[in-house]
């Protein structure tokens, strides 16, 4: 438990950084719950993803900081997953009807 206060008592602006990434990536979970809750069924909101590749950068540039290379590794992944989910996103919708878009159903 003393590395954990130690970690703590010396605080950095990568630290920061890294501990902000894990808080907007993990906070994306509460997002779909929530928007999930309202509708009464499993959605996945575009918060959702957005969280995810913010939450993801950040904890990214951390790991490269610590020269982690599982970290990196790890972060690399889901930069390319949520990037592409956003793209599927967004290119349905600039072909879709304005009144029958994928988001309106």
């Amino acid at each position: 438990m003393t590395w954990f206060i130690a970690w703590f008592s010396s605080i950095t602006l990568m630290k920061v950084v890294g501990l902000t990434g894990q808080l907007v990536f993990g906070s994306r979970f509460l997002v779909q719950w929530l928007a999930s809750e309202r509708l009464k069924r499993s959605v996945i909101p575009v918060a959702f993803w957005y969280l995810s590749l913010g939450g993801c950068i950040l904890t990214f540039g951390y790991a490269l900081y610590i020269k982690e290379p599982v970290f990196i590794i790890s972060q690399i992944g889901g930069l390319l997953i949520y990037s592409r989910n956003l793209f599927f996103i967004y290119r349905d919708r600039a072909h879709a009807h304005p009144l029958m878009g994928p988001d309106r159903g």
